[in-house]
């Protein structure tokens, strides 16, 4: 059976799994946001504080994908849970960083005078930091959404959602009927999905961020 034979026969699996890998990629991505986000608030005025955020997150990296999963998978066992948590920590570094950059690069003559006109510290926040900041802090989630795409795919190991499982089934099948055609169609879905979730992500940008501040 040649590939797009292959494709055609099992469509609806593969828009299935290209369906949970995306949802699973967003979610831990927006997730990661509002943990990296509040994190990076906390000690964007701290140097030493957003070098201990920066490099805790940065740990997380140097852990392998398998060895992550295998240190969860006996305390949160199979499937969504070991999947998510995962994820979302191998998306806080990129995230947690920018917000911090994005929150200390905002002019501080722009928010001596909000202050001046009476704008509490909370308004400055979430009026003016916060959106000068976006530009940052939504590069930095777009950043994270790449990673994930392909880490997510590893996550079939742990019984996660996703286009991986149809990638380990091939794998695991080599030499068998279709195992290179479900290996293929697995890895081009990531793909495919990762620039369309990006090209997401830039109208998003578009239509969120001010045209002065673009």
């Amino acid at each position: 059976m040649s590939f797009w034979e292959f494709l055609a026969s099992r469509w609806e699996q593969v828009l299935v799994d290209s369906y949970l890998h995306a949802s699973a990629v967003l979610q831990c991505t927006v997730i990661a946001a509002v943990i990296g986000v509040l994190v990076g608030i906390g000690v964007y005025r701290s140097p030493g504080g957003s070098a201990l955020a920066t490099a805790l997150t940065s740990a997380v990296l140097t852990i392998p994908s398998f060895a992550l999963l295998g240190l969860l998978i006996p305390v949160l066992g199979l499937g969504v849970a070991p999947t998510v948590t995962a994820l979302v920590l191998y998306a806080l570094l990129p995230i947690v960083r920018n917000t911090i950059v994005g929150l200390s690069t905002v002019d501080k003559s722009v928010t001596d005078a909000a202050r001046g006109i009476g704008m509490s510290r909370t308004g400055v926040l979430t009026r003016i930091e916060l959106r000068l900041a976006w530009p940052s802090i939504l590069a930095g989630m777009r950043v994270s959404t790449q990673m994930l795409m392909g880490i997510a795919a590893i996550a079939a190991y742990a019984k996660g959602p996703g286009l991986g499982n149809l990638i380990f089934s091939g794998l695991q099948r080599v030499g068998g009927a279709n195992a290179v055609n479900m290996a293929v169609a697995g890895t081009l879905g990531v793909i495919v999905l990762a620039l369309v979730v990006d090209g997401l992500w830039v109208l998003v940008g578009r239509l969120t961020t001010p045209r002065g501040i673009r």
